[in-house]
């Protein structure tokens, strides 16, 4: 596979950059000159790993910075005090701005025709609370974690198993971990690298006192009753979960470290002393001595950021938001960067190929109808009156950033021609109309779509308002109802909805290192097949088989995908397997490329001018690096 190379490249190369930087004198962090000479916290040369993570700042077009500060940003709920982590994206394994895969808390890996890994961890590596992260940490996961039935009743994560194959885990020595299949796995180093990552290490030390396996009984049915919990495998599950944030006594590997316990309004991140990256200076990482997560109301945070409260502020921001939050600049002091958004379309509809009701499962599954309703839209309409023409009128497919990018492709059943579109619908059969000009389905009905959405985005109803007026014009009513998320989806799931809205494709920045997942009718979120996906989902157990030509034939192109590790094969799969989802029109996007808001204070330094907003991969802001991010004193 091509990103593997390009992995073995990058370990050299981090291995190169780490001696360099061992050889250079290692800088104190002011924030902790008093602790270490008073003996409280070893010198910064005992804190990081023997071979640090060492961040080129010139190669990133970064200045050289100040460490010290503090910066704010706003959630609209304390839970979402999680995201943190997924900001400071500290992965064994992570994207970089190349949206390749390289070493980070890793100091290297070995891979073998992607069936063994062999996990390098940097010798003298501390987590949070200075206790060392050994293979150790890797070995209780995996034997008393994921294999423990009462916390795993399931087994461990499927990303984990290959065609139902645990993995042969082995710890040669204290920094050597070595996973092993029969066959490739080419979700592994992904989902390791993901924004909400495969953990496949836990801080021993500190988890063993909730687990019964290693705590003593009364000691720990004491804790159990103190907490609330219902047992020991809920108390370990909240003290454990190291995306969530919320346990401010867990050990962490991320560069700031959670200090306030819930509930709060105000939370208060600090910086680890045992971070793993320095800078080509020798200071050690982040920059940012704290960062504060205050919760505000959801709907508030466009003018929190716009009156200056936030230092960095993308979540709770949209598109729409741009204009109040340009005019407020100067007297804000910030400016506001405009990032793409990852997605394949920012809005997308999804006509259920599994419908119930057996007239529209049919039109569904005609592709001329699907090309016709395409046709249909005015995509430029679209982007003009909602998007001032800031996006790109295009199908729900990959960007132009991804090296399977075709321009033909992404444009195809595209153009505004309701010629062609009525011409497709009358060669479906749909020729008789009603008085008022709307087409009859086959058994009578009038050709109503109900749309169902979530009611979350307002820009989804702007949108359908301009696809109805055109749609219309073909003889096509269109409604649109909403529902609660979870009724929404349950509704599609089950085949209770004709057709739905929803955003494109989570990650259309596929490159060789990203499993093709999307492009294939593999999990019932695909929205468009959910019953074919949760047949996959539960092997057989659930859902429908799918039975269209098409749908079988990305199945088929999957399932090789999986079992090769050609590279050139892999390259030629993902291309079909997108050349076949625009062909069919399976999903029908509207434009992509939307900008996304980003309030960044004067005084915060080395936040890039330009990047991509996306969540996997890319962690939003992770791939940056928010540790390399400073504020003037």
């Amino acid at each position: 596979m091509n990103w593997i190379p390009r992995l073995a490249a990058a370990v050299a190369v981090c291995i190169g950059m780490a001696g360099a930087a061992q050889a250079a004198a290692l800088v104190e962090t002011p924030m902790y000159e008093q602790d270490v000479a008073a003996g409280k916290l070893p010198p910064v040369a005992e804190r990081v790993p023997q071979t640090p993570s060492v961040v080129d700042l010139a190669a990133e077009k970064k200045q050289p910075g100040r460490s010290g500060g503090e910066i704010n940003w706003l959630v609209g709920r304390a839970r979402d005090i999680r995201i943190m982590n997924t900001y400071s994206y500290a992965r064994l394994v992570g994207y970089g701005t190349d949206f390749q895969l390289h070493p980070d808390l890793l100091q290297a890996i070995d891979v073998e025709g992607e069936k063994v890994f062999t996990l390098h961890l940097r010798p003298g590596h501390k987590w949070s609370d200075g206790q060392p992260f050994t293979s150790d940490d890797f070995r209780y996961f995996w034997e008393d974690v994921a294999l423990d039935k009462e916390l795993m009743p399931y087994g461990p994560d499927a990303r984990l198993l290959v065609d139902g194959e645990q993995p042969k885990v082995e710890f040669p020595d204290a920094t050597t971990v070595r996973y092993s299949w029969s066959k490739p796995n080419p979700e592994f180093l992904p989902a390791i690298a993901s924004a909400t990552p495969l953990y496949i290490f836990a801080p021993a030390h500190y988890l063993k006192q909730f687990h019964k396996k290693y705590a003593d009984a009364a000691a720990l049915d004491a804790m159990v009753k103190a907490a609330g919990a219902r047992n020991w495998v809920a108390l370990y599950t909240q003290r454990s979960k190291l995306i969530e944030s919320s346990n401010p006594d867990l050990p962490e590997l991320e560069p700031w470290v959670n200090s306030t316990k819930a509930p709060a309004e105000r939370f208060t991140f600090v910086r680890n002393p045992y971070y793993h990256r320095v800078d080509s200076q020798g200071r050690q990482l982040p920059y940012i001595d704290r960062v504060i997560v205050n919760v505000a109301e959801g709907s508030l945070i466009p003018a929190k950021a716009g009156t200056g409260e936030a230092d960095l502020q993308a979540r709770g921001l949209r598109f729409d938001n741009i204009s109040f939050l340009k005019a407020g600049e100067q007297a804000g002091n910030y400016k506001v960067l405009l990032w793409p958004t990852a997605l394949g379309s920012e809005v997308a509809l999804y006509p259920n190929l599994n419908a119930n009701d057996a007239g529209w499962r049919a039109l569904n599954r005609d592709v001329r109808f699907r090309r016709a309703l395409s046709l249909g839209i005015d995509r430029d309409e679209i982007n003009q009156t909602v998007f001032f023409g800031q996006a790109r009128p295009s199908q729900n497919t990959v960007l132009p950033e991804s090296p399977y990018y075709d321009a033909a492709q992404a444009t195809s059943w595209t153009q505004f021609d309701l010629a062609k579109a009525n011409a497709l619908l009358d060669e479906i059969g749909l020729t008789k109309r009603d008085g008022d000009g709307t087409r009859l389905m086959a058994d009578g009905r009038r050709l109503e779509i109900v749309i169902e959405s979530a009611g979350e985005r307002s820009i989804e109803a702007d949108i359908l308002q301009l696809i109805k007026e055109s749609w219309a014009k073909l003889g096509i009513a269109l409604h649109t109802t909403q529902s609660q998320r979870d009724v929404f989806l349950q509704r599609i799931f089950a085949g209770d909805a004709v057709m739905s809205v929803w955003m494109g494709l989570d990650n259309a920045l596929v490159t060789p290192s990203i499993v093709p997942t999307e492009l294939a009718p593999v999990d019932q979120n695909w929205l468009q097949y959910p019953k074919w996906g949760q047949y996959v989902q539960t092997a057989g157990g659930a859902g429908e088989k799918p039975d269209v030509e098409f749908g079988e034939k990305l199945m088929s192109l999957y399932q090789e995908w999986h079992g090769t590790a050609d590279a050139a094969r892999r390259d030629a799969i993902t291309r079909e397997l997108i050349k076949i989802q625009t062909d069919q029109v399976t999903s029908i996007g509207t434009v992509q490329g939307v900008l996304q808001p980003i309030v960044v204070k004067a005084r915060l330094h080395n936040v890039p001018e330009k990047g991509i907003f996306s969540w996997d991969p890319g962690a939003h802001f992770g791939v940056y690096r928010p540790d390399t991010f400073w504020v003037d004193p």
